[in-house]
């Protein structure tokens, strides 16, 4: 007996890189879930045409339009809910959110982050961990709480940073990474086997770590 798919909407800003990752990956069957929409905060972000040619429905909800957090949160909770998906993904999505839309979609809200998080929350990661002469650098994939960067983490990867590394290639080498866990777990949330609990993130009733190290090697079942 198949998997019944769950509905999904991402949200994007920019190249959508991530979004094409997820999409090939419901769409090659490995994710049992259905993409209902991609939402936008810019009209020409190149994500929006990676949806199109997937044939999925898209939607811009410009922040521009709105005099505030508030009033731009709203509606895009308005457009998202009319999806009525069991989990959102942001997938470069830059924008902060206000604590009530993030309450909203407790639970069912993941984003990915280029560092090895707690470390290098915001912007800029890469050239942070450069700056502070960092062994080692990575991507994380949590659950979205009110706290930026804070939720609890499902699973990251570890890149090294090399001698005369630059924030480009570093940024390069996480990206690789980011497209191989994110898809992995959106997987395992579609599968019914991630949820988050009392601020944790749980994987087959067990509470993950908060590197989610365990996870990295061998983790595609």
């Amino acid at each position: 007996m198949s998997q019944p798919e769950i509905s999904i909407v991402v949200l994007i800003s920019g190249s959508g890189s991530n979004l094409q990752a997820i999409i090939d990956a419901t769409q090659n069957g490995i994710i049992p879930a259905s993409i209902k929409a991609v939402i936008c905060n810019k009209e020409n972000a190149f994500g929006l045409t990676r949806a199109a040619n997937a044939g999925l429905v898209t939607e811009v909800v410009s922040h521009k339009n709105y005099d505030s957090r508030e009033q731009f949160d709203h509606a895009l909770q308005a457009t998202i809910d009319q999806y009525s998906p069991d989990l959102v993904v942001l997938a470069g999505f830059m924008r902060i959110l206000t604590p009530e839309f993030v309450k909203h979609y407790s639970g069912r809200m993941l984003n990915i982050h280029p560092s090895l998080l707690p470390k290098y929350r915001g912007l800029n990661t890469h050239q942070r961990a450069i700056d502070d002469r960092e062994p080692e650098h990575g991507v994380t994939v949590h659950f979205v709480t009110e706290e930026l960067d804070g939720g609890p983490n499902v699973l990251q990867a570890k890149v090294p940073i090399s001698d005369g590394e630059s924030a480009e290639s570093l940024a390069g080498k996480v990206l690789i990474q980011e497209h191989q866990i994110y898809p992995r777990a959106i997987k395992w949330f579609a599968e019914g086997r991630l949820k988050m609990s009392a601020n944790q993130a749980i994987l087959d009733q067990n509470t993950l770590p908060e590197s989610g190290k365990q996870h990295l090697d061998g983790a595609c079942s």
